[in-house]
């Protein structure tokens, strides 16, 4: 298998009434050997973009990445995956059984979802303090972690409730930040990795038409 660049987009193109996913534009259709040509606008190539970023390019995000590999190697759907909350630096704060954690490395392939708009200057200003004095607190020394109960999803969840309070906004139940903005980009990340994976084997892949429809993915807004 022959690995991709995990940021760069795949493409799409439409022939032999299926969608046909690569890694770049095709003079021929992989189906049927016939030269591509694109006279309408409707029929050019479409770029699919990766749904991983470096996490240390995300200033002030919400992280996941799996615990053990990455996303685009040895990630089986399944395993479990770890949760980071960037500073406005990208330096990755997040807890484990060890306790809370600053990585300036290891996080180069996750799923984001942005916390703070970029003209939210007050917070932006204030965030860092805001983490630092956070992660210091009691509550999350090592002896507190607990796999199930208290552990890395509780560490983010619980500092985005507390930047919520004191913005005077209402707070997030895990069920409500897990549906609303976790699942949709999970969601979205397992489909590229199905494609991703294929076209490493096979070079394309290739599904029938798709009915019509789809969602799109929400941004945290910690201020209104």
């Amino acid at each position: 298998m022959q690995p991709l660049d995990s940021e760069k987009s795949l493409i799409k193109i439409s022939h032999c009434s299926k969608d046909i996913f690569a890694s770049f534009v095709p003079k021929y259709c992989p189906l049927c050997g016939q030269s591509l040509v694109y006279r309408k606008l409707e029929d050019a190539p479409v770029s699919i973009p990766s749904p991983f970023v470096n996490g240390h390019r995300e200033r002030c995000s919400f992280l996941l990445k799996p615990t053990t590999g990455t996303f685009l190697s040895g990630y089986d759907g399944s395993s479990d995956l770890h949760v980071g909350i960037t500073n406005t630096k990208g330096l990755v704060y997040n807890y484990n059984e060890a306790g809370v954690h600053k990585a300036e490395y290891g996080w180069e392939q996750c799923v984001s979802i942005p916390l703070v708009q970029p003209d939210m200057y007050g917070l932006l200003k204030q965030w860092d303090l805001y983490l630092e004095q956070f992660s210091v607190a009691e509550i999350w020394q090592p002896h507190r972690y607990d796999e199930h109960l208290h552990n890395c999803y509780t560490y983010g969840l619980t500092f985005i409730n507390c930047v919520l309070s004191a913005q005077k906004q209402q707070q997030l139940s895990k069920s409500e930040f897990t549906e609303k903005f976790v699942i949709p980009r999970t969601r979205k990340a397992s489909k590229y990795i199905t494609i991703y994976k294929e076209i490493c084997k096979n070079g394309f892949f290739t599904v029938g038409h798709p009915s019509e429809g789809g969602g799109t993915t929400s941004t945290v807004h910690l201020t209104s």
